[in-house]
């Protein structure tokens, strides 16, 4: 019996194993860990099976989300830890976990952790104090690691900054033939965060090809570009991933404008990119500062300056060199570290020592809950 429950927020296509094999789109995470945690997986699908009667109910109350919170709960006495893929599913667990505290043992829970640094969530914790129900926090932007420290007194040890990851395998430039285009094409790619407006005003009349793909399985943002002046040297399609592969080989380099939030917003493009050999042009922001070494692997630009963008794309056009020498230095940080296969590795390793007695970490505040309205200065 697997000793580890794994949360999908989503639905697992029935197809999808069969796409990988196919070579059709990169290897699922949630495969990976599942393998890695020896976790068995619950998602939106599997949560409403489990609960026919309650969650229609949930659902319409909380969304798919609570539903798979619900249902891990329902399920927390087969499982020596439970292992939430964002906030929106562990918050509601842990706010569960804490009202049953009087009546049993539960098991170790760990979230990974996009972006805590907004009211609605901050409200949570500051009302409930859940955080004494999440074992460990599990970071892809140190800025987020040093707020839940901070503002809830939480041990260091129970807050893991831990690099996200691409499939190195699939986003390969061995896997395509790129197709370098007169003038060269320069590409932007996703949705969540990004500030299209400011690039479409720093591209406009440059030498180049520019290719939004402003779109994002993930991202229930509108598109930026929708509505906006187009310049006749840009683009906006929309991509499947394997279409996306073949866009960053046939780009001299990524371009990820962003506005300044405070979470890893980009990193998927980013590192796909990277994985590709393809250098980066990135906005600087508090929550992206972990993925791009500037002058190594790309160049990062000020916030909403379409003037600094513009700079910063035109050295990379007028020097292809420097962008194939930084492409090639993201690709060995992919490898290194930032890769399917090692964060596989690596979040099994975190559920293995939160599971250890030894090398466990007590689930409760350096502080009272009661004082956990205590803010950040």
């Amino acid at each position: 019996m697997a000793k580890v429950l794994l949360t999908i927020s989503g639905n697992i296509a029935p197809d999808t194993a069969e796409r990988i094999a196919r070579g059709e789109r990169p290897r699922a995470d949630y495969y990976m860990l599942g393998q890695a945690m020896d976790a068995d997986l619950i998602d939106y699908a599997e949560a409403r099976r489990r609960h026919p009667r309650i969650g229609p109910l949930l659902e319409r109350v909380g969304g798919p989300d609570l539903l798979l919170a619900w249902a891990c709960f329902a399920a927390r006495a087969r499982y020596q830890a439970i292992f939430t893929d964002g906030e929106q599913v562990g918050i509601p667990l842990a706010l569960l976990l804490k009202l049953a505290a009087p009546f049993g043992k539960r098991p170790r829970h760990l979230m990974i952790v996009h972006i805590l640094s907004v009211k609605k969530k901050m409200l949570f914790f500051d009302l409930f104090g859940i955080q004494s129900h999440i074992d460990r926090f599990l970071v892809y932007a140190t800025r987020q690691k040093e707020f839940i420290e901070q503002r809830w007194k939480v041990a260091p040890e129970r807050v893991v900054f831990t690099p996200f990851m691409v499939d190195s395998q699939f986003f390969a430039l061995g896997q395509v033939e790129p197709h370098p285009t007169v003038p060269p094409t320069i590409c932007a790619v996703g949705l969540e965060a990004r500030d299209y407006r400011t690039l479409l005003q720093a591209v406009d009349g440059l030498p180049a090809r520019v290719v939004i793909a402003a779109a994002s399985p993930w991202s229930k943002r509108s598109d930026e570009t929708e509505g906006a002046a187009i310049p006749q040297n840009v683009s906006v399609q929309r991509f499947s991933q394997y279409d996306l592969r073949q866009l960053y080989a046939d780009s001299q380099f990524l371009v990820m404008p962003l506005h300044d939030v405070e979470f890893q917003a980009g990193v998927t493009a980013i590192l796909e990119a990277m994985a590709m050999s393809r250098a980066v042009v990135c906005t600087r922001t508090p929550g992206q500062t972990d993925v791009v070494i500037d002058e190594q692997t790309g160049i990062y630009v000020p916030p909403s300056d379409p003037a600094a963008l513009r700079s910063a794309i035109e050295r990379l056009l007028a020097s292809p060199g420097q962008a194939m020498a930084m492409g090639a230095a993201g690709r060995d940080r992919i490898e290194q570290a930032m890769n399917l296969d090692s964060y596989a590795s690596r979040l099994a390793q975190i559920v293995d020592q939160t599971l250890d007695p030894v090398g466990a970490v007590p689930s409760r505040d350096a502080t009272p809950a009661s004082a956990g309205s205590e803010r950040e200065p």
